[in-house]
């Protein structure tokens, strides 16, 4: 298998996690392109399940190299958090983690100001974790109180943090942030991240030098996305969305390997649709089905545990991620939550205006207008975890799956019946 990336077509929470985890013992490296610890990725492997924030999902495969790439946002304090807990559980993290020297750092005050952000009345909550990574990459683009993890081993950073923090006091003191606030303390801050900096000396390095060097050489590299290509900063669901272009178009810049380098996207999605936060969500089921899928479906968020709103699958949506980020085939995860439901419906179309239309609006204030036009199948109402085969499945079950394949425009390759490694299906 070439160099492969794999990405959430939906507003993430797709089960990304399970099929990085299974292709990655076909490659040799597995790359975090984008996104921080607002990501959540859950892996169940012998037994055991283990919740990913910032380490790539390839981490339990010992002889793969895990890299943190450029594109990402890293506070250091939740990474060592994340390796130290991995250790603990008997999972090897060493020379295998390579961390960015360009991947920027969040620091107290981003916390801060995102807290004070989420508190200003600007009506419909887009929904941030509250860790910081929204003011980080603004930052990172306004470049003058960005910070990057190869700043900490260069002369100079102790005076440069300072620096920042009185410049961010100006600004956060006028909001109603105590000039003593922790997060503004720049001797504190100075010595709690020097600790952190020595701490991860041993796994930053230039990772973009390193992975131009594996394409050269031909190595085989696996792109793990964080949340899902509907949140994309430039192409989502505006301003309803994450900070970072989280659909295939983010991987050049936040890796540091051109687009024609990556052979194959693989498209993630689930059986149905679910969103966190705010946004129209055009199929939405708050009622009891939408709660029936949230139950039987554990839709709780990975790092927040926030409910997650549910409804049925949007293959407009789908179907414009797919183009978007070159997908070439799809994994359709989570199938056996809908096991229980007599009929399934698929949202093929949409109702803007008084026109029907197969297009997804560019405007949110446009998708929040539209209406799904549904289309509805039989259920199978039968249990499927146990099921390794597709030709083993109820036949509504493949007939649903051949379903969403004609109307996203992508063949289904994967099927996940449940979390387990062996509870997957190659089409």
């Amino acid at each position: 298998m070439a160099n492969t990336a794999v990405i959430g077509l939906q507003w993430g929470d797709e089960a990304k996690g399970k099929i990085v985890d299974l292709l990655t013992e076909n490659h040799d490296i597995v790359v975090r392109y984008q996104g921080g610890a607002n990501a959540g990725h859950t892996v169940v492997t012998g037994g055991q399940t283990f919740k990913l924030s910032l380490i790539p999902s390839g981490i339990f495969r010992p002889n793969v190299q895990c890299v943190i790439a450029n594109g990402v946002v890293v506070n250091p304090k939740t990474l060592l958090a994340e390796i130290d807990g991995l250790r603990k559980r008997g999972v090897r993290v060493g020379g295998n983690l390579m961390i960015s020297s360009r991947a920027h750092v969040i620091l107290p005050w981003h916390v801060e100001e995102d807290r004070i952000l989420n508190e200003c009345p600007t009506g419909e909550a887009i929904g941030t974790t509250l860790r910081g990574i929204g003011p980080c990459y603004r930052d990172k683009i306004g470049r003058s109180q960005a910070v990057r993890v190869g700043d900490f081993y260069e002369a100079g950073w102790r005076e440069r943090i300072s620096a920042v923090a009185e410049s961010k006091r100006r600004m956060l003191e006028p909001l109603g942030v105590a000039a003593d606030s922790p997060a503004l303390d720049a001797q504190a801050i100075c010595g709690e991240y020097a600790d952190y900096a020595e701490r991860l000396r041993p796994f930053v390095s230039d990772t973009t030098q390193f992975l131009l060097d594996a394409v050269d050489s031909g190595q085989r590299i696996l792109f793990e996305g964080a949340q899902g290509a509907l949140l994309d900063i430039d192409h989502g669901t505006f301003p309803y969305v994450t900070s970072s272009n989280s659909s295939g178009m983010g991987i050049p810049a936040g890796a540091g390997v051109p687009g024609r380098h990556i052979h194959k996207v693989l498209g993630v999605v689930k059986a149905y649709c679910t969103r966190v936060g705010g946004g129209p969500f055009p199929t939405e089921q708050d009622n009891e089905i939408g709660q029936h899928i949230r139950q039987r479906g554990q839709e709780y968020g990975t790092v927040t545990r926030r409910p997650r709103r549910c409804g049925w699958f949007d293959a407009v949506a789908a179907r414009y991620t797919a183009r978007l980020s070159g997908t070439d085939a799809i994994a359709v995860m989570l199938l056996d939550v809908l096991s229980a439901l007599p009929e399934i419906r698929i949202c093929t179309a949409y109702e803007l205006d008084g026109e029907r239309t197969d297009r997804f609006p560019d405007h949110v204030e446009r998708l929040r207008r539209v209406q799904p036009v549904f289309e509805s199948l039989p259920g199978w109402q039968k249990e499927i975890s146990d099921v390794r085969r597709l030709g083993d499945l109820p036949a509504n079950a493949r007939k649903y799956l051949d379903r969403l394949g004609e109307v996203v425009g992508r063949p289904v390759e994967i099927v996940s019946v449940g979390p387990d490694r062996a509870q997957t299906i190659f089409a």
